[in-house]
């Protein structure tokens, strides 16, 4: 069940701009007394994160909710209960828009935290994100030592490449001149799979094979992302998509210098198939880790889904975080 917390002050951001009031919607599983996991998602998820990563979370899941106290909660600029762009403006009376302030992942992290501090939670045994959750869960720990005892960043980045960030432009160029969500999901929804992924789901098949010729869609590619398209338009918010993308833009994890390295160990997961966030960004980040001085470690793991391989059914990269996550309190839980 979502909860939501009320934060009637709200919050500075990063900015200098202050929102308020603030709401953060969260959902929590297992029992509150047993070691603290926190997820934060990606681009397109919300809080009720069995509901699209029972792949990875759940009963006897390898972040097992029998085992674990899971919470998860919608992001700042979201449109499933956290404030966000689809807000009412109070100084207007209207959904806040493109008036909705710009905000940071530092923002994003204040955000986690200030729930977390209101749930009595100072520290969390471990953090699990894919993409964008896992790039939130790599600046908390960076910026905040010793919160963070385990993460689990899979298929994430500490800095976008020019090819990401001109997929996010296409995108935002669609919403905001277009009116043309459905296009931009369409597109990005292409790079997060694989060539080889699309091949052994749809090959050439046609929905009706001897059918003539037409502009319509025909190939069932081409009807799949049609569905896609449908069902996020139903669920999504344009502005949301608009803001957490440009937060991936501008991030740039290690741009500051550390003068305190994190406690944090991290397991970095990457994909063979995955060429939004490639092998590539999680090598990045284990070298600049290394340099930090932390304990790391980084695993590619084959796998035809592509970016999406983190919330399909991938036995290796599940085993991975099932034995992270257990080390060391196995016999306690």
């Amino acid at each position: 069940m979502v909860e939501t917390l009320v934060l009637p002050d709200g919050l500075q951001l990063e900015s200098g701009a202050h929102l308020a009031p603030v709401e953060i919607a969260y959902a929590r599983y297992g029992d509150p007394a047993n070691p603290v996991v926190y997820v934060c998602h990606a681009l397109t998820g919300d809080a009720e994160v069995l509901n699209w990563w029972d792949t990875l979370i759940g009963p006897g899941k390898a972040i097992d909710t029998d085992r674990f106290h899971v919470v998860c909660s919608n992001l700042l600029g979201g449109c499933k209960g956290t404030t966000g762009p689809s807000s009412t403006n109070p100084a207007t009376g209207e959904p806040y828009g493109t008036d909705f302030p710009l905000f940071t992942m530092r923002d994003l992290v204040q955000v986690h935290r200030t729930l977390l501090r209101a749930l009595g939670i100072e520290t969390v045994y471990a953090a699990v994100g894919g993409s964008l959750g896992g790039m939130q869960i790599l600046q908390w720990s960076l910026d905040h030592p010793g919160e963070i005892e385990r993460a689990v960043l899979i298929c994430a980045s500490s800095r976008l490449t020019a090819q990401n960030i001109a997929f996010s432009k296409v995108a935002r160029h669609a919403i905001l001149t277009h009116d043309a969500m459905d296009v931009a999901r369409m597109m990005a929804h292409i790079t997060y799979l694989s060539e080889e992924g699309m091949d052994r789901k749809f090959e050439r098949a046609r929905r009706v094979p001897d059918a003539e010729m037409t502009l319509g869609s025909d190939f069932e590619v081409e009807h799949y992302l049609d569905h896609q398209a449908k069902i996020f338009l139903a669920r999504f918010d344009p502005g949301t998509y608009l803001y957490l993308s440009r937060v991936m833009d501008y991030y740039d994890a290690f741009a500051d210098e550390r003068p305190v390295a994190p406690s944090t160990s991290y397991l970095l997961v990457s994909f063979s198939s995955d060429w939004r966030f490639g092998t590539d960004h999680s090598v990045r980040m284990d070298e600049q880790l290394r340099a930090l001085g932390v304990d790391v470690r980084h695993h590619e793991v084959e796998s035809p889904w592509g970016h999406d391989s983190f919330l399909m059914d991938v036995p290796e990269y599940h085993q991975l975080v099932r034995d992270f996550v257990y080390q060391e309190v196995a016999g306690a839980l």
